[in-house]
């Protein structure tokens, strides 16, 4: 399979942005925003649907016996980034307290599939293990990341806590579509590997959907006249330091503990990601519909953030492979 090479400014963004500037402008009310939220629903299931069919059993196989990777890397997404989000959460910074939220909520998330194995092919390290932890990951974060939430933020979700119930939700709407769509690979498989570009589609335009709705729900309860520039500046900044130690502690730690070059490749990239497509619904159940699209605004800037910097990363880790073997 060819991977092409990541560019530095990913036109998603773009989309994201004018999603945003569209709720802001044309936010739906009312019977509206009902529809929409069917429509969030059914879109958030067939993108898990999508994510499970491309996800291949040889991969799994191949990557399953990594166990001592996938402690670290798993140690990384619900130990070590749950501390730093409580850290910002507790020095504050003048940041605007629904902002502050969102920096420990992207924290509390799961790893991303997609980005992760492919920087690390790019970047030439262990790729089925990449995709094995990262799906681990997933897979789990659908369990846990619910349970971090009640556990540090249950006063803001809905409800005033995280029950059984949130947790089946979330189970159903992502877990079950995500097993279906592995399930029907033999079906599937082939059919997606023809429409690239139509899977991409309804991935990127699902997400798309779900932070309109989200947006919207924010903008009528009055979202821009309670967050400022200041606010979206400092949430940038703390990204990009959340970021930045947690690709430093990976990087050390798997030198550290003696992991060949590919498997630190594969923790460094598993390890530091956050799912903008699982964060997204995970908030649309765990938390009041008006206080989703500002807790998703410091995931919003981590996923363009964590792109960047992972495609110049992978591009250094390549470099550095070719001038030792040439």
């Amino acid at each position: 399979m060819r991977l092409k090479l990541p560019a530095m400014l990913d036109p998603f963004l773009l989309f994201l942005v004018g999603t945003v500037i569209a709720a802001s402008v044309l936010p739906c009310r009312g019977e509206g925003a009902v529809v929409f939220g069917w429509s969030t629903d059914a879109a958030i299931t067939v993108l898990f649907f999508l994510h499970g069919a491309k996800l291949s059993r040889d991969a799994i196989v191949a990557g399953v016996g990594h166990w001592r990777l996938h402690l670290l890397v798993a140690g990384s997404t619900f130990v070590l980034f749950p501390t730093l989000g409580l850290a910002v959460r507790a020095v504050g910074g003048g940041l605007d307290a629904n902002m502050t939220a969102g920096v420990l909520f992207l924290c509390l998330l799961p790893s991303t599939v997609q980005p992760s194995s492919a920087f690390t092919a790019i970047a030439r390290g262990n790729v089925p293990a990449a995709v094995c932890s990262a799906t681990l990951s997933n897979v789990a974060g659908i369990f846990i990341t619910p349970l971090l939430v009640g556990l540090f933020m249950g006063a803001r979700a809905a409800g005033g806590g995280i029950n059984l119930h949130s947790i089946l939700t979330i189970a159903i709407q992502l877990l079950a579509p995500f097993i279906a769509g592995h399930l029907s690979r033999p079906l599937t498989a082939k059919l997606l590997a023809r429409h690239k570009d139509i899977a991409n589609l309804v991935d990127r335009g699902s997400i798309l959907l779900v932070v309109y709705t989200a947006f919207s729900a924010a903008v009528v309860e009055g979202l821009w006249k309670t967050l400022s520039a200041g606010d979206i500046a400092l949430v940038f900044g703390l990204d990009a330091a959340v970021l930045t130690i947690g690709l430093v502690a990976t990087t050390v730690v798997s030198r550290a503990l003696g992991f060949s070059r590919e498997d630190e490749i594969a923790i460094v990239f598993c390890g530091s990601k956050k799912s903008l497509a699982s964060g997204v619904p995970m908030a649309g159940v765990l938390f009041p519909a008006a206080a989703v699209g500002p807790l998703i605004v410091p995931l919003m800037l981590f996923h363009q953030m964590q792109l960047m910097v992972c495609a110049v990363m992978a591009r250094r880790y390549a470099a550095r492979l070719d001038a030792t073997t040439a």
